[in-house]
């Protein structure tokens, strides 16, 4: 009974910024990491962003410097902060939830980056 949605995702033109949002609801009984994840067509899914319970944040190479993950509401809320996008971005960008051993996963939000 854990649910993950995600919103925030869209058109947007190289150069451009969006943030994603995921909201975690349900019977959770803690939290150990939230992370993004993104899958474009043809490609496997890789991991972004991750932010651990002590406030540890980690980043994928491809996105240092222009990403930024945080968290709120004790973990129950994370965003995505994405600055100065690039068509390689485009992809669909998940939300992912550990808690007590399990993975829970969000329905996914389409981002574009027009070229």
């Amino acid at each position: 009974q854990v649910q993950l949605v995600e919103s925030g995702g869209g058109l947007v033109q190289p150069g451009g910024s969006l943030r994603l949002s995921c909201v975690a609801s349900g019977s959770i009984f803690s939290i150990g990491v939230m992370a993004w994840y993104r899958q474009a067509p043809g490609k496997q899914r890789e991991v972004l962003a991750s932010i651990f319970s002590g406030g540890v944040t980690n980043y994928a190479d491809s996105v240092k410097g222009r990403f930024t993950i945080s968290s709120a509401n004790a973990k129950r809320t994370v965003y995505l902060q994405m600055n100065s996008l690039k068509p390689d971005d485009t992809a669909v960008y998940y939300c992912m939830l550990v808690s007590g051993g399990r993975g829970y996963w969000g329905q996914g939000t389409q981002v574009t980056v027009s070229s």
